[in-house]
C-alpha cells in the first residue's frame, strides 16, 4: 500500500481476489466493471484470520458493495482487505485513504 491507497483488481474476473494490507482509517472503495448482474464488494479479514467479512459503509454499516460503477465511503481498522467479485468481469477496483 502506498500512503494513499491500494489496487484491489485490474481487469479481473471472479476468483481473482487480490489481498492487500489496509493501514486503517476512512477510505473510498471504487470500482468499474462489466457488471452483467454481478457485483464487487469490499471485504476485510475477520478476527479468526480465515473468514472474510463484508466491510461496512461509513456511518450506516450496510455492506460496501457495488452493482454499477461508482464509489462508497468505508472505515476499517488496520488489516487485510480484498475486492470480492461476483459474476462481474473486467473489474478495476481500488481502496483509497481519505485523510482526516
Amino acid at each position: 500500500m502506498n500512503s494513499w491507497g491500494v489496487e484491489l483488481a485490474s481487469n479481473s474476473a471472479p476468483g481473482a481476489q487480490r489481498v492487500m494490507d489496509w493501514n486503517g482509517g476512512r477510505g473510498l472503495f471504487a470500482a468499474s466493471a462489466t457488471f452483467g448482474g454481478g457485483n464487487v464488494a469490499l471485504e476485510f479479514l475477520g478476527p479468526d484470520g480465515v473468514t472474510w467479512l463484508p466491510a461496512p459503509k461509513a456511518n450506516d454499516f450496510a455492506a460496501v458493495s457495488l452493482t454499477t460503477a461508482g464509489g462508497i465511503l468505508f472505515e476499517l481498522p488496520p488489516g487485510k482487505i480484498r475486492a470480492n467479485i461476483t459474476t462481474a468481469t473486467a473489474v478495476y477496483a481500488r481502496a483509497d485513504r481519505i485523510p482526516y
